[in-house]
């Protein structure tokens, strides 16, 4: 063979890794920065797969999830949020409300941040205008902590001769200081009284019912939390157990529903920022519909009668 023959058959078989390369890109990778724990949120993160294969997206054929769970530890948040910054990954997925998108945020300033929070993002200053969000986040806002006034007007019309109602946050939420002023302005309007106990920990959450218990506290309002949230049977069992009335900003809290479509859309608009849409460019998207479900089965056996006017209202009564 002459040496220009040699030359020219290696030149080509050198060149089809180059092209098959170039065929095949590599697979994005989407960090996913949940706050609270895997297991009682699976069905969120199950939606959010969904929302993705509506966008073209099938975790495991053409892009990959790194999951990066807190387990209801606020403070483990920001490490996880770097790593997955570290592994360059194309976009971050938030859920748990407001602490992980904030550490999101704090990690990167360039990869796209796609939330899922309760709270009001521009309050939170995640962005700036629903419609042109500008920076790198945008996502989906449910909007439950604006209803906490709502609910403490709700509990109050349950439980008109009410002395004094317990209010339960969790203090290392940053969303906490707006669910407190809103519930206090509110508590104001209606001239009651109420009692602010915090807890970040199931001992804690025990402590705390504990308290109310003994300043006789005739209902609780458990604030928008995701901590809270993920604690469906612990809650069940303390307010049978001290006998008292409660209210919550989610269903699972009642009979174990959840807000599916929320996620769902979640993991549309990741979909849509892995295919080149800039966060900064693709409106926040608001909830437009809140439910009120009310257990009369639960309220029979502590003794409450619920009014009629508030069963009429209801969008679901559990018997």
């Amino acid at each position: 063979m002459r040496r220009r023959e040699f030359l020219t058959v290696v030149g080509v078989a050198a060149a089809w890794p180059i092209a098959a390369h170039a065929q095949k890109p590599p697979m994005p990778v989407i960090g996913f920065l949940g706050a609270p724990a895997a297991q009682p949120y699976e069905r969120f993160a199950a939606a959010i797969r969904e929302g993705l294969r509506e966008a073209g997206y099938i975790e495991g054929q053409n892009v990959t999830i790194e999951y990066r769970w807190a387990e209801g530890r606020y403070d483990r948040l920001p490490a996880l949020a770097a790593d997955l910054v570290n592994r360059n990954v194309s976009v971050i997925v938030t859920i748990g409300g407001a602490p992980a998108t904030v550490a999101a945020r704090a990690a990167t300033s360039t990869i796209p941040i796609v939330f899922n929070v309760t709270a009001d993002p521009l309050k939170l200053g995640l962005v700036a205008s629903l419609n042109r969000p500008g920076g790198n986040l945008t996502g989906i806002a449910m909007l439950g902590v604006e209803l906490e006034a709502k609910r403490l007007e709700l509990l109050h019309e349950v439980l008109p001769t009410a002395a004094l109602i317990g209010v339960l946050v969790n203090p290392s939420n940053p969303q906490t200081d707006f669910q407190l002023q809103d519930l206090q302005k509110a508590a104001r309007a209606i001239s009651q009284r109420i009692l602010v106990v915090n807890a970040s920990t199931e001992r804690e959450l025990d402590a705390a019912f504990e308290i109310f218990a003994e300043q006789r506290a005739d209902a609780v309002l458990v604030a928008q939390d995701t901590f809270f949230t993920s604690q469906p049977a612990l809650f069940a069992a303390l307010t049978t157990r001290h006998a008292m009335p409660a209210i919550s900003a989610w269903r699972a809290h009642v009979e174990g529903a959840s807000l599916l479509d929320a996620y769902r859309q979640t993991g549309v608009y990741a979909g849509r920022v892995l295919k080149g849409e800039r966060a900064a460019e693709l409106p926040v998207v608001q909830a437009v519909k809140f439910e009120l479900v009310i257990n009369l089965k639960t309220a029979k056996v502590l003794g409450l009668s619920v009014p009629a006017t508030v069963i009429a209202r209801a969008d679901e009564v559990i018997e």
